[in-house]
């Protein structure tokens, strides 16, 4: 049982690790394409707009895997202690 904890302690840091560092990757090529637009406002919004777009896509889709994972897991582990006897 402790080394399902750590793992799982281990899924949930990398999981989130990925995400910070792909939301990094985005932020940072939105402020490079931002920066090397030199001011056309049109296109500075199209980039930041789906630049916010992908963060908030791929945070939230971490965010839900994980709760369905939670959640099935916790049910599987309910139904495990009352299968015994």
């Amino acid at each position: 049982m402790g080394r399902d904890v750590e793992l799982e302690k281990d899924r949930a840091r990398y999981g989130l690790l990925a995400v910070i560092i792909s939301n990094l990757a985005i932020a940072g090529t939105a402020v490079f394409g931002v920066w090397q637009l030199d001011g056309d406002t049109s296109v500075i919004v199209g980039v930041l707009t789906a630049a916010f777009t992908a963060v908030s896509s791929t945070t939230t889709a971490y965010l839900g895997i994980k709760a369905v994972s939670n959640t099935a897991r916790s049910i599987v582990l309910r139904r495990d202690a009352d299968d015994r006897p």
